[in-house]
């Protein structure tokens, strides 16, 4: 396929200053900084430290971080004029006075997608090899003694090699072997970066504040690689200090089980701590994710000021993947600002980097990255038919001591997606909401099994809500083949229903003469009459052959664990479920309560997993395992229906393994 739009192509010579350059296809000129390059030492050293579960209270004050309560920003200009919104925290009330972490998106309006017949969904799975649950709300709120928040949603990574399967969830991760049996307890990920607890619950003490885990098993140097943002707080109230840092820990053996080193890359772009300066921060280093060539670990994120309304750009960190598998005392990481690539007047938006669980990467031009991200975000209509291509090339200078990196980016065309609508579920059992509404059960208080959540009666107008769908960004990036697979979610029309879907591409990108170009392989969507298809993650053999994982949820489905398969010739397969959900999803960002003042945004997701290894794909999705009654969640303990989730929420996740 031709590429639509410009090209543009900016060299990174460090140290030096850049000069004004002439954007290649826009006529104008503009000026541009020159990537920050740090120093960053190591922090030392951790192990997954297996320990028990804290035993199960009901609620105990606080559930939520109280440093994210009030932490709400919106109204971030675009170049149309349009405006986007950024919901990072709710408040609440009553004996749960604090904040709750959720994701930093862009909430907007629906677009528009295609018209597309629903797929069939699979009656027999001969390609689902193993499937076994994964972590889930309860192990996360009881890890670490009990000292972890309420926390929404799981925000799932996956890496696996050398026989372990490890997942990382907020804000726990756990390593199985590759029959499904644990070979760790849930390990909270305050402990493993060697912090304080969230909170700890004697000394009423706030440790920093975790969220948005990945992973990533590099092959070729044999090393396990885990990142985290990290939220510094006020240790007495648990306040944002404003400083934050992309964690980043690399296992010195081949073994997740032995000992990793640590390194903290601060990210708050305010000029302290090496940072450079960046407008209306200190910034919140966002969503950061995790890709790899045969030089350079990338790890991007999306810059949102944390103390202002707005949205500043995505940022590109380059790292010696050498030097970060040797253990180094320090290492040199390259900061490159999405803002001096703008299209349309609008910088990088989760630009996802590309891994390669196979081993296979791109050698031409001295090494190259590749990177994808979409659009529709930033349009009048939340609608785009164009995904960037960006590809950094060079990347064999990162061993040096300066590194002269080139970054290339392009546009091309592709059918329409759109920004997805809510995704309906089920109707079934929804304790908690059912709680808050009650004013007959007998409590200790009096009437109402609300007594047991709140101290004030809060309004009785809860309903099962429908469940996020996203915002169309790009989901998960993997090179193999010599293509880029990748996937994002749309809305289609589906008999004339609009619902939440899937559209994937495989891409076959080019670089010449300094101009990222791709030809479109293959691309399509996958839906299911009646119901919706959310959060895609994709992963392909040498052979390209893909699978491709998401929550299936919608009326016939409560949210459930499924997948399809993908390759370049027949496009997706059938629908196949790897396993039913049990009931809805029923936390406390489905509630009204929970929310004030502040509609509630039931969250979902915000990514799932998928990762090569040998001829299977292993796959991970969010999907919920229990259901319950009102009356088996008022018993004691209070919200544990029998040990299966714990008073403020039930997500659960699911691992499969699949050979294509």
């Amino acid at each position: 396929m031709k590429i639509s739009g410009n090209a543009n192509r900016r060299r990174f010579r460090l140290p030096a200053l850049f000069a004004t350059m002439l954007l290649c296809g826009m006529g104008i000129a503009a000026a541009h900084a020159a990537p920050a390059t740090r120093q960053i030492p190591s922090a030392g050293v951790t192990t997954l430290n297996s320990a028990a579960l804290g035993i199960d209270g009901g609620l105990q004050f606080p559930e939520f971080q109280p440093g994210l309560a009030n932490l709400n920003m919106a109204d971030a200009p675009t170049s149309s004029g349009n405006s986007m919104q950024l919901n990072i925290a709710g408040g609440q009330q009553a004996v749960l006075q604090g904040g709750r972490a959720t994701n930093r998106s862009f909430a907007r309006g629906q677009g528009y997608g295609e018209w597309v017949q629903g797929f069939e969904q699979a009656r027999e799975h001969p390609s689902l090899a193993l499937s076994f649950d994964g972590l889930n709300f309860r192990q996360n709120r009881l890890a670490s003694g009990g000292n972890q928040f309420s926390v929404e949603p799981p925000d799932q990574g996956l890496c696996v090699g050398n026989g372990f399967v490890l997942e990382t969830v907020n804000d726990v991760l756990r390593v199985f072997d590759t029959s499904g049996n644990p070979r760790t307890s849930p390990i909270a990920l305050n402990a493993f970066y060697g912090y304080a607890p969230a909170i700890d619950r004697t000394a009423h003490v706030f440790g920093p504040s975790i969220t948005d885990p990945s992973c990533y098993f590099d092959r070729q140097t044999q090393r396990w690689f885990h990142i985290v943002v990290t939220l510094d707080t006020d240790p007495a109230s648990g306040g944002l200090l404003g400083s934050n840092h992309i964690d980043l820990a690399v296992s010195a053996t081949p073994s997740p089980l032995g000992p990793w080193n640590i390194y903290r890359i601060p990210v708050q772009d305010d000029g302290t701590q090496g940072t450079p300066v960046h407008a209306n921060c200190p910034c919140l280093g966002d969503y950061p994710h995790i890709g790899a060539d045969a030089n350079g670990i990338y790890i991007t994120t999306n810059e949102f000021p944390l103390f202002v309304n707005g949205f500043n750009s995505a940022q590109i960190y380059a790292i010696s993947k050498k030097h970060l598998a040797q253990g180094a005392v320090s290492i040199q990481v390259v900061q490159i600002d999405t803002i001096d690539f703008l299209l349309e007047g609008n910088p990088g938006f989760t630009v996802w980097p590309a891994a390669s669980s196979a081993g296979e990467f791109e050698h031409d031009n001295r090494g190259t990255e590749y990177f994808v991200s979409s659009l529709a975000v930033f349009s009048n209509s939340n609608t785009d038919n164009r995904l960037r291509l960006w590809a950094l090339t060079n990347t064999k200078s990162l061993d040096s001591g300066s590194p002269n990196l080139f970054l290339a980016n392009n546009t091309m065309n592709v059918a329409s997606y759109g920004v997805p609508p809510p995704a309906n579920q089920k109707p079934g059992s929804t304790p908690l909401v059912d709680c808050i509404n009650d004013t007959t059960l007998p409590t200790p208080a009096g009437p109402g099994c609300w007594h047991f959540l709140f101290a004030n009666e809060p309004g009785h107008h809860e309903v099962m809500s429908p469940l996020d769908s996203n915002d169309s960004r790009i989901q998960q990036v993997v090179f193999a083949d010599g293509k880029l697979y990748t996937a994002l979610d749309t809305v289609v029309t589906v008999a004339g229903n609009d619902q939440a879907g899937i559209a994937f591409y495989i891409i076959q990108p080019d670089l010449e003469r300094g101009t990222i170009t791709g030809k479109l392989k293959k691309q399509g969507n996958v839906a299911l009459a009646n119901n919706n298809v959310t959060y895609p993650a994709i992963a392909a053999l040498p052979n390209g052959e893909a699978v491709m994982a998401f929550t299936l949820v919608g009326a016939d489905h409560h949210p459930s664990a499924a997948y399809v398969t993908v390759d370049e010739w027949f496009g997706a397969g059938p629908i196949h479920v790897a396993a039913e959900g049990a009931g809805p999803q029923d936390g406390f960002s489905d509630t009204i309560a929970y929310n004030l003042p502040n509609p509630p945004r039931p969250r979902w997701g915000d990514y799932g997993a998928a990762v090569a290894d040998g001829n299977s794909i292993w796959i991970a999705s969010e999907y919920i395992n229990q259901t319950c009654t009102l009356a088996q969640y008022a018993a004691t303990p209070f919200g544990s229906c029998g040990g299966t989730r714990t008073a403020l929420g039930n997500w659960s996740t699911r691992i499969s393994r699949v050979t294509p």
